[in-house]
């Protein structure tokens, strides 16, 4: 079966950055499992894996506009310390979700300064190319609950993943990213 909409499509993985970075990887024996056409990848690797067939090995790059987006100055603000009630210390690096109008946003902290802080918005991969190494390992049908769902679920129809299947969208593969998720849709 090849990948195409609606197809539950296992896959092996690694991404790096322009520079040659590894941000992420998924092995053979512990594939990201994902639903075809639901936006549970970056579109641009979405689109690259469409009518792929298992043991299918590509590589594909990625450009911004189809990965996390181009780097947004306006995701960056200076917003007063005291925002940040309950936390003793703040450190650049540091990750909260902000509160917005759009709903709950994931934050760093780019620079702490006297009374102010500036937190960035933007996903950490925003405005850069990513390089793709994949193996496709395996497809099977989604199942009616995992189509009406929009993500796979695990073994016996369970939710697998703690966010239903946004963000990464890894299915049963448990593993953090650290970084908000490499494949991910929902960014």
């Amino acid at each position: 079966m090849n990948v195409a909409k609606n197809v539950v499509v296992s896959i092996a993985y690694q991404v790096r950055t322009q520079d040659g970075v590894l941000v992420d990887e998924a092995p053979a024996n512990q594939p990201l499992e994902y639903l075809q056409g639901h936006n549970n990848l970056v579109i641009g690797l979405e689109k690259a894996l469409e009518g792929k067939a298992v043991g299918d090995k590509f590589e594909v790059r990625v450009q911004p506009e189809e990965g996390y987006g181009e780097y947004n100055e306006n995701m960056v603000q200076r917003v007063p310390k005291d925002v940040f009630q309950g936390v003793d210390e703040l450190v650049v690096g540091m990750r909260f979700l902000a509160d917005t109008d759009i709903g709950p946003v994931p934050v760093v902290i780019t620079e702490v300064d006297g009374d102010e802080v500036v937190v960035d918005g933007n996903h950490m991969l925003a405005g850069q190319e990513l390089h793709f190494t994949v193996e496709v390992v395996a497809t099977r049908e989604a199942t009616l609950e995992e189509i009406a769902h929009g993500h796979v679920h695990g073994a016996h129809g369970h939710h697998d993943n703690d966010e239903e299947g946004h963000g990464c969208g890894c299915g049963g593969h448990h593993h953090d990213h650290g970084h908000g998720g490499c494949c991910g849709g929902g960014h």
